[in-house]
């Protein structure tokens, strides 16, 4: 890490923000891999991803880091991640519509 102080400062970041609230970490850790299992499987499944299985994982991911956004305090990420949220539930009651 000396050759590369950058690591040092983030791996500090992480740390001193696992100690400081460890359900939000944990919560975005959860919200982080359903959103990368939800990118994983629409790439692996193209043309016909499983758009249930998918939007369901963004809804929850991004209701998640809603929640997280409120805990931190920050106006942007809840902007964005409401919205996200909000539009993925539109797209999930239309696949359950059909």
């Amino acid at each position: 890490m000396k050759n590369c102080p950058i690591f040092g400062r983030v791996a500090q970041f992480v740390a001193e923000d696992f100690r400081s609230h460890p359900i939000r970490f944990c919560v975005e850790i959860l919200a982080w891999a359903l959103s990368i299992s939800a990118s994983i499987i629409m790439a692996l499944t193209v043309p016909n991803p499983p758009l249930l299985i998918i939007y369901l994982f963004w809804v929850i991911g991004c209701s998640l880091y809603a929640w997280c956004a409120i805990s931190r305090g920050s106006f942007g990420m809840l902007a964005n991640y409401a919205l996200l949220t909000a539009i993925d539930t539109y797209g999930l009651i239309s696949v359950i519509n059909g």
